[in-house]
C-alpha cells in the first residue's frame, strides 16, 4: 500500500553536486567560494554558542535583518530571513501556487524551481531561453492559472543576466508576482531591489552562500514591500533560521569591506577561467556569476567530467533535455583553476 500522494510518488527529487566524503578533490561543481568567510564570522558563531543554545533562537532574525535593511537601503520589515534561500522558494511558492496552477520558470535554469511545483501538484511551465541565453517575449504572456514565476539572475547553468530595465517590462506585464532569484548577483554589476520599491509584485530572494562564502551555514533572504512580507512570515517554519546561523550572517553582512575584496578576486579569476577555456576551443558563455558554462566542439562534456574526476577535479556536467548538455566550472582558486586548465590542455 501506498500512503505517499501521487505527486510525491511521480516525484523525482533534486540531485545535488558530489560532496565527496573522502580523500582530496579540486572542488569546482557546486559554486561554493574558494575562500573562507570573513574572520569576523567565525567570532560572531563563537560568541553566540558560548552565550548558550537552551533557548530558541529569534523567530524572525531581526539583528539580521536590521543589519541587513542598512546595507540594502530597506527597513527590516521588508526582509524575511530562511534556511538558505531554497528554503525561502519553498516558502513562496508554499504560499502563492496551488494545486493544478502554474508556477513559470526559464529553462535551462535552477532545477530546484521545477521539483517546488511538483511537490505543490502544481504545473511547471517551462520558458526556454533563445540559444543566446535572452528571453522570449512569451515568458510574460498571461494565463488564468498562472501564480508565480521565478527568474534567476545572473541564471545558473549559463551566468547570463537579464537587465533591471528588461525585467521591470516583466514584472509589468505578468499576472503574477515575479521572484528574481539573486543568489549570485554580488559577481555581477547590478540587481533589481529598487524593483522592490516600485512594484510590490516584485520579490527579490539572495543568498549567502555563494559571495560570502557560507554555503555550509545555510542562510538566506527574502526582500519585499512588507504587507507581503508578513504574509510569507505566517509559511514559514517557526524557527527556521538557528541562533548560530543568524549570527554568522549578521556578522558577513556586516562586513562590506570582506564582500568586496572576495567578489574582485574571484570576479577576475573567471575572466582567467574564461580565457583560458577559449584558448583550448572551448565556448564559453559569458559569466556574470561565479562560474562558466562550456562546451568543447571536438568532446563531449560526459568525456570530460569524467576525464576530470578520475584525476580528482570535480566539475558539473549537465545534461537539459531538449537543449543539450555542458560542463558548469566554479571559480576556484588561481591555483586550482590552473590545475583544471592544466588538465584540460591534455584531453582536447
Amino acid at each position: 500500500m501506498c500512503y505517499f500522494r501521487p505527486e510525491i510518488e511521480a516525484l523525482i527529487g533534486y540531485t545535488p553536486g558530489e560532496q565527496p566524503q573522502a580523500g582530496k578533490f579540486i572542488k569546482l561543481n557546486t559554486n561554493e567560494s574558494p575562500y573562507p568567510p570573513s574572520p569576523r564570522v567565525t567570532r560572531a558563531i563563537q560568541q553566540a554558542a558560548e552565550a548558550g543554545l537552551m533557548r530558541y533562537p529569534d523567530p524572525m532574525g531581526n539583528a539580521f535583518r536590521r543589519r541587513a535593511a542598512e546595507v540594502l537601503g530597506v527597513e527590516p520589515d521588508w526582509i524575511l530571513c530562511g534556511n538558505g534561500s531554497d528554503d525561502i522558494l519553498t516558502i513562496v511558492t508554499r504560499s502563492l501556487v496551488g494545486r493544478g496552477q502554474l508556477l513559470r520558470l526559464p529553462y535551462p535554469s535552477y532545477v530546484l524551481y521545477k521539483t517546488l511545483a511538483q511537490i505543490q501538484g502544481a504545473w511547471a511551465d517551462e520558458v526556454r531561453f533563445r540559444p543566446d541565453w535572452t528571453l522570449p517575449d512569451t515568458f510574460a504572456a498571461p494565463s488564468s492559472e498562472l501564480r508565480l514565476a521565478f527568474l534567476p539572475n545572473p541564471n545558473s547553468p549559463s551566468g547570463t543576466v537579464v537587465s533591471r530595465d528588461a525585467m521591470g517590462e516583466l514584472a509589468a506585464r505578468l499576472p503574477c508576482p515575479l521572484l528574481v532569484d539573486e543568489a549570485y548577483v554580488d559577481f555581477a554589476p547590478a540587481n533589481c531591489l529598487d524593483l522592490v520599491r516600485e512594484n510590490d509584485r516584485v520579490l527579490v530572494s539572495r543568498t549567502l552562500s555563494k559571495s560570502y562564502a557560507l554555503a555550509g551555514l545555510r542562510f538566506g533572504f527574502l526582500v519585499g514591500q512588507p504587507h507581503v512580507i508578513a504574509k510569507l512570515a505566517n509559511v514559514k517554519d517557526s524557527y527556521n533560521c538557528d541562533a548560530l546561523a543568524i549570527a554568522g550572517a549578521t556578522a558577513a553582512i556586516d562586513d562590506q569591506d570582506w564582500l568586496r575584496e572576495n567578489v574582485a578576486r574571484i570576479n577576475a579569476t573567471r575572466v582567467r577561467l574564461s580565457a583560458g577555456l577559449e584558448q583550448l576551443g572551448f565556448s564559453v558563455v559569458p559569466s556574470q556569476a561565479n562560474f562558466v558554462w562550456c562546451q568543447h566542439p571536438a568532446r563531449t562534456s560526459r568525456e570530460l567530467y569524467e576525464r576530470l574526476k578520475q584525476n580528482r577535479v570535480l566539475v558539473r556536467y549537465m545534461d537539459y533535455p531538449a537543449w543539450g548538455d555542458g560542463l558548469r566550472i566554479s571559480v576556484g582558486t588561481d591555483e586550482q583553476i590552473e590545475a583544471c586548465l592544466a588538465l584540460l590542455r591534455t584531453m582536447v
